[in-house]
């Protein structure tokens, strides 16, 4: 069929294949405009503010779940680059979620850009099969998106391969092969390590401003754990500090099932540091600090994530978390797995210290119900409540293990646990009336109670209290035998074995070693 000027005009602006420069030939880049369909906008398409390309732009509707979606082809599958060209005239960044196929690969912030009529680029990358894909960014908030323009899709005709062995550094490229000769980019690793590989991370600092996302679906198997791996003696920080504070704002997620996550450093993240809303992982030797809410938390991924799809059976293993702090000094704790985690979700040999809330945070509400019941044993939580620097916020709670919440009943394993100088309590039931198992604690110097269960029905085996700040009395409702030694105002025969300063190390096989004196 013939087209008139004008509908070869329309055709040619729903996708123009640009000019790329030398260097980049087996790559192809198509412009798709927000107003053109098969692009799809919940709202207006409107021309009220200059500088925009095409016939208009997208102004989305100012509510959660509006979205505007692109259909793009990609030659291969592969790591597609996304460049977003958008318009914020407020103050305040607009949030959204990149879903790419249907599934939510990460957040995206969209920052004020000074007018309505300046428009800049933001440029994320993403995995894309072979085809058609649909490239949708979705608000999380009622302030909805910000005006979009257009989507420059870029993907390579070859993609670059897969493989059992991946390297990642610092001035990787995402085309790159992955050799320690051509080291390529965490986020392109992601995408290609095959099921039982390895991806090595070299050492020194990765600045992100953007999630690093372990998308669901992207699955390791029992057995073929997909690994992300220090490289040995080297020390590798992944760096989020280009973050705004904002609960969209994580540091690297982990919603696949199946991985293995060794030996690096995530810090200062606009939330949480590692988010987890995937199963059956192991998180070892990492160490999350600095970051703006819980350095490493167990949650759902999304709001109408099923409770039968709640993170599980995932190990935590000789990590460290610390010096997380939030803006108002209530939610930022060491480790937590809250809200919504599944069951099976066990902390061993882990330490959590200095952070702004807790050590340890297993709180549950209401209107989610129950989380899985969780295994923390052979762990440390100290000085919670009070910054490396020394800093205080009013509002933190500032326990060592702080076990529930709303007079839900779960039964977590508690055992051979040390809380040690914390701000309030060592270990504290927070309204938990479940039925705890709680053994082989030590609870020391913590500023009200050592042990703090004012309801519930659990079991108390063989725990040892140590002074308190206050010189309050430890409380425990439940089952409560001789074997335990609580703090009722004198010291008992087992506190000379700690006093004097707090040590702890790791031994070479990872566990958790602690001595006073």
């Amino acid at each position: 069929m013939r087209l008139t000027p004008l509908a070869a005009a329309v055709a040619l602006a729903a996708s123009v294949v640009l000019a790329l420069p030398l260097g980049t030939a087996n790559a192809a880049t198509t412009r798709h405009e927000a107003e053109t369909s098969p692009a799809v906008c919940t709202g207006s398409i409107d021309r009220d503010w200059s500088g925009f390309s095409g016939t208009g732009f997208c102004n989305g509707t100012n509510a959660t779940g509006a979205y505007a979606q692109f259909t793009v082809n990609a030659a291969a599958a592969g790591t597609a680059t996304l460049a977003v060209r958008f318009a914020n005239g407020t103050t305040s960044a607009r949030a959204a979620n990149l879903i790419v196929n249907g599934t939510t690969v990460q957040p995206v912030s969209f920052e004020g850009t000074g007018a309505w009529s300046t428009w800049v680029t933001k440029t994320v990358t993403a995995a894309v099969n072979a085809g058609s894909n649909t490239i949708r960014l979705s608000p999380t908030s009622s302030a909805g998106l910000a005006n979009i323009d257009y989507l420059d899709f870029t993907s390579e005709g070859t993609p670059p391969p897969t493989g059992d062995t991946l390297y990642v550094a610092p001035n990787g490229r995402d085309g790159a092969t992955g050799t320690l000769a051509d080291p390529t980019t965490l986020t392109s690793a992601i995408s290609r390590i095959a099921q039982g590989g390895t991806i090595f991370l070299r050492g020194g600092n990765y600045p992100f401003s953007q999630t690093v996302t372990i998308a669901q679906g992207n699955n390791g198997a029992s057995g073929a754990l997909k690994k992300l791996y220090a490289q040995p003696g080297e020390t590798p920080v992944l760096n989020f500090s280009a973050q705004a504070e904002d609960p969209a704002n994580r540091g690297l997620a982990v919603n696949g099932n199946y991985w293995h996550v060794r030996g690096i450093v995530v810090e200062r993240a606009g939330d949480n540091g590692i988010f987890v809303g995937g199963s059956n992982n192991i998180f070892e030797r990492t160490i999350t600090r600095f970051n703006r809410d819980t350095g490493l938390q167990l949650s759902r991924m999304l709001s109408t994530t099923p409770k039968d799809q709640w993170p599980a059976n995932n190990l935590v293993l000789s990590a460290e978390s610390h010096d997380n702090a939030d803006s108002d000094g209530e939610d930022a704790d060491g480790f937590a797995a809250k809200l919504t985690s599944g069951p099976g979700n066990v902390f061993r040999y882990a330490v959590a210290h200095n952070n702004i809330d807790d050590g340890w945070d297993l709180y549950t509400k209401t209107d989610t119900g129950p989380i899985g019941a969780v295994t923390i044993e052979d762990s440390l939580a100290y000085e919670n409540g009070t910054l490396s620097n020394g800093g205080q916020a009013g509002n933190g709670d500032r326990n060592g293990y702080k076990l529930g919440g709303e007079d839900i009943g779960v039964n977590h394993i508690i055992r051979r646990n040390i809380a040690y100088d914390n701000g309030k309590h060592g270990f504290t039931y927070n309204r938990n009336l479940g039925s705890m198992t709680v053994s082989d604690n030590v609870s020391i110097d913590n500023t009200e109670r050592n042990f703090n269960f004012d309801g519930g029905s659990s079991v108390f085996r063989n725990n040892t209290s140590c002074r308190s700040g206050s010189g309050s009395t430890d409380r425990t409702l439940g089952n409560v035998d001789g074997s335990n030694q609580f703090w009722s105002g004198t010291n008992g025969s087992r506190c000379s074995s700690y006093a004097g300063a707090l040590r702890w190390s790791y031994a070479s096989d990872g566990r958790l070693v602690v001595t006073f004196g």
